[in-house]
């Protein structure tokens, strides 16, 4: 965290500033940057091929959008902590087997969030727990039928298109 910023706004998570940045090239400038916890977001494969795929409203972007289970890191957790917490509340999934597929950032250019992409398998259910601001449908959808949506524009959401990707090469070569 940058000791030269100026608070603008704090709310949740949001976390907005302007940081004096001496940049690599010698020159200073202000820049306004959003803090972030962190998040963690999971494609989870169940025995017959299948993920869920939540059907969440998001204010932001004005409607609907198609993702994997994902969201903020709360104080005290680690990742993989936030991946299983997300993946209980908003799938209502508990998962034995985890896999770590790799670490995105969402916004460089003024946002520091980083999401950890994580692969779960064998799967059980679990009663789901929604956040008061959380409205979401959940369908299970076959993986590859997953990754022609994404080429249809289904799913345009940044984390669950890279989640996605990882997982399926992920399993082609588990390394």
């Amino acid at each position: 965290m940058a000791h030269n910023r100026r608070p603008i706004l704090k709310l949740g998570v949001v976390d907005i500033g302007v940081e004096s940045a001496a940049l690599p090239n010698g020159i200073t400038v202000d820049l306004a940057v959003i803090r972030h916890p962190g998040a963690s977001a999971i494609v989870a494969l169940d025995a017959d091929g299948k993920i869920p795929l939540l059907r969440q409203y998001r204010h932001a972007v004005g409607g609907w959008l198609k993702e994997i289970p994902a969201g903020c890191i709360n104080a005290g957790e680690t990742p993989r902590d936030c991946a299983e917490r997300e993946l209980r509340e908003e799938a209502g999934l508990v998962a034995r087997q985890w896999d770590r597929l790799g670490q995105i950032v969402t916004i460089p250019s003024f946002c520091d969030e980083r999401i950890t992409l994580y692969l779960a398998r064998d799967l059980t259910a679990a009663d789901r727990e929604l956040d008061h601001d959380e409205v979401i449908d959940v369908e299970r959808v076959p993986l590859e039928e997953a990754m022609t949506m994404i080429s249809r524009g289904e799913i345009f959401d940044a984390k669950t298109i890279a989640a996605l990707h990882l997982a399926r090469e992920f399993l082609r070569d588990p390394q």
